[in-house]
């Protein structure tokens, strides 16, 4: 931890330590990939970088943890945006571009789906799933042939249009009409309008778990970019954990020249003018720049961190009522005794419940601390075998959960809520998939939205950023960036960031806060210059 005044007894007088430069372009705020995604860009740009980081890690829930000798990862199930070896997405464009080396496996499957009327496992490609949809509901392998092509034709516009490099100019009119003609209907109005059958539509709804919305308010723009790519390219794995790729942003940030600290929380964002001045950290020390880039949540940062607060525009507040967050999760993860084929695990990621009634789960099942009956079981061995232990299984549960649905809970009863919902999802996936696990136990983590919270600091332990909604989603927020700037020099990056929630978005939505403050960047020097010339003009006239 930085101390910037060290005092000699022996000599008798303090000696000041230069720790901060007098001065930097960029201050971020939190270390998580898409801060140090950002930090990158922005260093490769010439720009002076400190990020600061409140962990004494990077990573922020991106990372794995060490118990008894095993490394378990914290929150990685997949990862979208990488895409193969010939068939790069953006993430995996990121990681190139920049020589970061990570090894990815490739997921073997997209899910399987495993409620009371059946069990079917659906894989990556838009013509295999759709023969696998036919070969369970006959009859609908052309509707959902049609629908998924129409996502992936939707995911591939908002790629281009949302992508940091390329200009507005290659951004083509019919892209634009097919992105925008799209987004005013939820994903139930497109199955319904392309005849997808209603037992077909069950084979496509458990994604609505990973964007926290259902089907019936879900906008399409969304399910379409998340189904265009984990359908249409498939998912990833790093081969050591969302550590190691953590770990390589921050290393690679470090060796262009970003200072990036550790255990140094900013407490307030400095304000002058209506513009960003600099940044007070949690030990009183403030340190000057042009901008920041804040992983903190708006409802934080305009509720707690500007300084002074008045300089918060009330259009600042209208933005934040306008918006709501999205799920935080209950996570259990299980090193167990036994390969996953001593244990019956057959698949590597598992969409478990009563039913696929996606509205009424998301009304009545996952607003308060349990029981949980929609659930996500993944077991790591069967994408990264290389990652666990010789006979061992990595194996997580996972409840997603709306935010508040901890709050009421007081600190004397924090302790047995956590383990009798552990126990809950125990007993349910055993149940569920017969598979063995609580006899097989070797080591766990049991992650919840109050030790989320402290790990990332997010309101309620919300990783998933704002709640897509049809008036507020991707397509909206890509229109709106240029008014949500109501304090000037001050971008936003992570899981709450225009693209909304992903380990892979969050590349993005670093690329692209970077993007916005090296565009600022040069309209202020070129503003500069202009001046320059004027007074230069004056000059001459004046001679």
């Amino acid at each position: 931890m930085a101390v910037p005044v060290a005092f000699s007894a022996a000599l008798g007088y303090n000696i000041l330590m230069k720790f901060y430069k007098d001065r930097y372009d960029v201050i971020i705020i939190g270390g998580a990939p898409a801060g140090l995604s950002a930090a990158i860009e922005l260093a490769e740009a010439g720009c002076s970088v400190l990020v600061l980081e409140q962990q004494n890690t990077p990573g922020g829930v991106s990372t794995s943890i060490v118990r008894n000798g095993f490394e378990m990862e914290l929150s990685l199930h997949e990862m979208s945006g990488v895409g193969g070896i010939f068939d790069r997405q953006q993430a995996g464009k990121f990681f190139d571009r920049h020589s970061i080396g990570i090894k990815w496996y490739r997921v073997p499957e997209s899910y399987t789906i495993a409620f009371r009327e059946r069990r079917v496992t659906m894989h990556a490609g838009l013509q295999r799933f759709a023969a696998e949809a036919e070969s369970c509901v006959p009859g609908s392998g052309e509707s959902v042939l049609n629908f998924l092509q129409l996502c992936s034709a939707v995911f591939e516009c908002v790629s281009r249009f949302s992508n940091p490099s390329l200009s507005a100019v290659s951004r083509s009119l019919h892209e634009l009409d097919i992105m925008f003609k799209t987004a005013g209907y939820t994903t139930k109005d497109v199955m319904d309008s392309l005849d997808v059958p209603e037992e077909a539509q069950k084979l496509l709804t458990p994604y609505w778990l990973y964007v926290g919305s259902p089907l019936s308010e879900l906008p399409f723009t969304i399910y379409a970019v998340l189904a265009g790519d984990y359908i249409g390219h498939g998912s990833f794995v790093p081969e050591k954990y969302s550590y190691e790729m953590s770990l390589k942003l921050a290393e690679k940030a470090a060796g262009l020249g970003v200072q990036v600290e550790y255990r140094q929380r900013a407490e307030k964002i400095l304000t002058e003018g209506g513009k960003v001045i600099g940044v007070q950290t949690a030990h009183g020390q403030k340190i000057t720049c042009d901008y920041v880039i804040s992983g903190a949540y708006p409802v934080q940062v305009y509720q707690n961190m500007i300084s002074p607060p008045e300089a918060v525009p009330a259009q600042a507040f209208k933005m934040l009522q306008s918006r709501s967050l999205n799920f935080t999760v209950f996570t259990l993860i299980l090193m167990l005794e036994g390969t996953p084929q001593e244990l019956g695990i057959e698949n590597y990621c598992v969409f478990t419940g009563e039913s696929t009634e996606s509205e009424r789960i998301f009304n009545e099942n996952i607003a308060g601390p349990g029981p949980y009956e929609a659930l996500i079981g993944v077991c790591l061995n069967l994408a990264n075998p290389k990652g666990v232990p010789e006979g061992f299984t990595s194996y997580s549960i996972t409840a997603l959960l709306r935010p508040e649905a901890f709050s009421d809970i007081a600190a004397e009863d924090y302790e047995a809520v956590r383990q009798r919902i552990a126990g809950q999802l125990v007993d349910t996936m055993q149940d569920r998939l017969r598979i063995p696990i609580r006899g097989h136990i070797r080591e766990l983590v049991i992650a919840t939205p109050v030790s989320i919270a402290g790990r990332s600091g997010s309101p309620g332990g919300c990783i998933y950023g704002f709640r897509h909604t049809m008036t507020d989603h991707i397509g909206a927020r890509l229109l709106a960036q240029g008014q949500e700037h109501f304090i000037s020099g001050l971008e936003f990056a992570g899981a709450h960031g225009f693209a909304g929630d992903g380990m892979g978005t969050q590349i993005m939505n670093g690329e692209t806060a970077a993007k916005n403050i090296l565009d600022q960047k040069k309209k202020a020097e070129e503003k500069l210059r202009r001046l320059d010339l004027g007074e230069d003009r004056e000059k001459k006239y004046e001679n």
